[in-house]
């Protein structure tokens, strides 16, 4: 899959608001998930300059005193939590590398099971150091106890499709589909059946399957018409084979039917730059 496609289909996930597809960088990522720290904003504030010594050798020490705690109480999720933290800001100050982040991440995945965001950034972190086999074990490890839970469904699709496996992606979501009202039996709410609807029709997409995308995306609405998520995804569709004109009254009833916060990405998806249907996938419009 091209670049431009798949951010293509980064794009309409972010749109969607079904949590960030995942092919980028675990390093902004997890830095989200702690955005209110004062070091990390500290941090973000000097991503696009030289950073000072003062700010790389706090760091460091900060480091070696996580270090010293663990080697006294391996399983203090304090100290885990502050090197994995303390860590990925030396990255985005481009120190360090990305190996550093994943023992933290393992020990933090195994005694929080609940949590599956540590197990999906874990994915994240080995699937940079190109360890594919590790990052499908820890998304694995995830859907076999939560198999509806988005983050690692999305996450599982990414590497499927970086790996130019797109049947194995759509395997992954039907079978998520045929069981979802067993689970959501079980455990009401498991699985957000709609939202993989649109991932499922979204990788028929990228895959220029446009009739199967189109049948999934119409599934869905008929299955919540009030749900603006796959009445985005069909008019984005539509508008990638350049059918400007059947795709602004999806436009319009998406925007009637979002929240107040997703508004403006939808107002911007249906202003922006209309492909030519002949197009190849590298002339794609890019972000």
């Amino acid at each position: 899959m091209s670049q431009p496609r798949n951010r293509w289909i980064v794009r309409i996930i972010l749109a969607l608001a079904v949590l960030a597809f995942v092919g980028v960088s675990v390093i902004p990522i997890i830095g989200a998930l702690n955005n209110t720290s004062p070091s990390n904003q500290e941090a973000a504030s000097t991503r696009s300059g030289v950073p000072s010594s003062d700010q790389k050798s706090k760091l460091e020490d900060e480091v070696r005193g996580y270090e010293l705690v663990l080697q006294r109480e391996p399983e203090n999720q304090t100290a885990l939590k502050g090197l994995l933290q303390a860590r990925l800001q030396l990255l985005s100050l481009k120190q360090g590398n990305i190996n550093g982040v994943i023992e933290p991440l393992e020990k933090l995945a195994k005694l929080n099971p609940e949590q599956s965001e540590y197990g999906v950034l874990l994915a994240q972190a080995k699937q940079q150091i190109g360890d594919n086999e590790g990052a499908a074990q820890a998304y694995r490890s995830i859907l076999d106890t939560k198999p509806g839970d988005l983050k690692a469904l999305q996450g599982m699709v990414a590497l499927l499709l970086n790996q130019q496996r797109p049947e194995a992606a759509i395997g992954l979501l039907q079978e998520t589909l045929s069981n979802a009202a067993q689970i959501n039996t079980i455990q009401p709410g498991s699985v957000d059946t709609v939202a993989v609807q649109v991932l499922l029709g979204t990788v028929h997409a990228s895959q220029k399957r446009y009739p199967q995308a189109t049948s999934v995306y119409d599934q869905a609405i008929q299955k919540d018409p009030k749900d603006f998520r796959p009445v985005l995804a069909k008019a984005m569709l539509l508008k990638e084979q350049g059918k400007v004109t059947e795709a602004k009254p999806l436009f319009d009833s998406a925007l009637a039917l979002a929240p107040a916060q997703y508004k403006d990405e939808i107002n911007k998806a249906a202003a922006s730059p209309t492909p030519s249907p002949a197009a190849s996938p590298d002339s794609t419009p890019q972000e």
